[in-house]
């Protein structure tokens, strides 16, 4: 136990500061204050840190992250032991630790009556200090197995199994539609939650352990599933979930009304130097966000650094409220109030908004919104009170509704793989596939999800895929698929 009485002598809950508004909002650079400012009271959250005889945070964790123990760790100044034990249960830290909405401090023991341990933080300082110090470098296998392994998908899921596999022995090839790696940690989420160099960094000591990178490669188009199959011994699916969750109301499809991903993907090709035609841009707009969650928050900050006339979000839903609800006791993960860093610094937020209709200007662009209150009907569903409607001024509408599902049309085409009723990969508990060899990892099995799912679901599909090569495995499986499909 770090201190045994430091939940005592400090029951606040501090976290370093962010960067000023005015100025965070001049650059695309992290939000968050450097390392060193928050370092004076590091110390003494991770002294908060009960070591609860029962550690609900690993549960609330799906990784199970062993949290009390780097905690005292941290207390401890003992970082080479601190990023030894979180590398253990987590492959990437340093993206958990900066876009995870952390499930874990939700179930810390300490949150029944005091405000919860500030585990992401301390989690992100550890990976930072240790990349600092030198600590994190490659781990190549001391054997091969002779075995190959094409993974589809450079998201947190596809990384995860490609670099477990890599260090059990087997020869990783991992296959990326886009011209970087990275999946949606690269064009998803902006460089103000995540700078890209945390990417490449890790992209690095993956490569210097083994593992082969294949950017600018479509499976089913460059290469079909057939092939690939062929080629490699198994082959992990972690496309993700990459459908748009659409809004099917008159006007949907006026020229300024565009989903969320292909706003945002955009603005992040540019920041990284890209050239992109026609970019959609929020520059001298009025932007209407349709979508409270974290991709309407990345679009909102986004907007505001494009020098946006205004935005605001709509949600459809009744604000949440600002503590736990009886429904939602400690340690489940409540449904509560957020202001992210991107709703501090400008914007507007309405609830109970529903959409009716987009209105075209005279040249057939988008000029408004027609919206009504929300009503909730006895059966539960929600549709718009009649009487309620209004207009909003609008020149750019995105659509931040989040993703149905995988985009499946050429690995049922040419593999005939199984689908759920969902429209997800189907799959067993050991994330088989019904192909022999073909596995699925995150979004594209589960639907959408956090980073931290999506991690634990590559390390556990890892393990099947090497046991299904070698006949057992050594590897760790945090979770199981847990999917009702092929073997139901």
């Amino acid at each position: 136990m770090a201190d045994p009485r430091g939940f005592l002598k400090s029951r606040e809950r501090t976290l370093p500061p962010n960067r000023p508004v005015e100025v965070r909002l001049r650059d695309w650079k992290d939000v968050h204050a450097h390392l060193e400012e928050g370092q004076p009271f590091l110390k003494e959250q991770a002294g908060r840190c009960m070591d609860c005889g029962i550690p609900f945070c690993h549960q609330g964790c799906p990784l199970g992250n062993l949290i009390p123990e780097w905690n005292d760790l941290v207390w401890r100044e003992q970082w080479a032991d601190a990023i030894e034990r979180l590398h253990e249960t987590n492959n990437f830290p340093e993206f958990t630790g900066r876009v995870c909405p952390a499930p874990c401090e939700s179930s810390c023991v300490l949150g029944i009556n005091q405000p919860a341990v500030t585990i992401k933080n301390v989690e992100v300082s550890i990976i930072d200090e240790a990349f600092a110090r030198g600590y994190v470098v490659p781990q190549v296998p001391q054997r091969l197995t002779g075995s190959t392994v094409a993974v589809v998908g450079s998201g947190p899921a596809g990384l995860a199994a490609a670099q477990q596999l890599t260090r059990a022995g087997h020869t990783v090839a991992v296959f990326e539609r886009d011209d970087a790696i990275g999946g949606l940690l690269r064009y998803g989420i902006p460089d103000f939650k995540l700078e890209k160099f945390h990417i490449d960094r890790r992209i690095e000591q993956m490569q210097a352990e083994g593992t082969r990178f294949r950017p600018g490669v479509e499976i089913g188009v460059d290469i079909t599933w057939d092939e690939l199959r062929t080629r490699y011994d198994a082959v992990v699916v972690a496309t993700g979930a990459t459908i748009p969750r659409g809004l099917d109301v008159p006007g949907k499809d006026l020229p300024g009304v565009h989903v969320a991903m292909d706003f945002l993907h955009q603005a992040n090709a540019v920041v990284a130097g890209h050239k992109v035609p026609d970019q959609i841009v929020a520059t001298d707009k009025h932007v209407i966000i349709i979508g409270g969650g974290d991709t309407g928050s990345d679009c909102l900050g986004t907007s505001l650094r494009q020098g946006a006339a205004s935005v605001t979000t709509l949600a459809i839903g009744k604000q949440p409220p600002l503590e736990r609800s009886a429904g939602q006791p400690w340690p489940t993960d409540p449904i509560l109030f957020e202001v992210s860093s991107s709703h501090e610094e400008g914007g507007e937020r309405t609830y109970l908004a529903s959409t009716v209709e987009f209105l075209a200007d005279d040249q057939g662009a988008v000029r408004a919104l027609t919206v009504a209150e929300t009503e909730y009907l006895p059966d539960g569903r929600r549709v718009p009170k009649p009487g309620t409607e209004r207009e909003i001024p609008a020149d750019l509408v995105l659509i931040a509704m989040g993703f149905t599902g995988p985009e499946t049309d050429t690995i049922t085409a040419q593999a005939g793989v199984e689908l759920t009723s969902r429209g997800l990969v189907a799959r067993g508990d050991d994330f088989s596939t019904d192909l022999p060899g073909v596995f699925v990892a995150g979004d594209a099995g589960r639907g959408q999800s956090l980073i931290v799912w999506a991690i634990a679901e590559g390390r556990a599909a890892a393990a099947s895929v090497d046991a299904y090569l070698q006949g057992g495995t050594e590897l760790p499986a945090p979770v199981r698929a847990g999917t009702v499909s092929l073997r139901a």
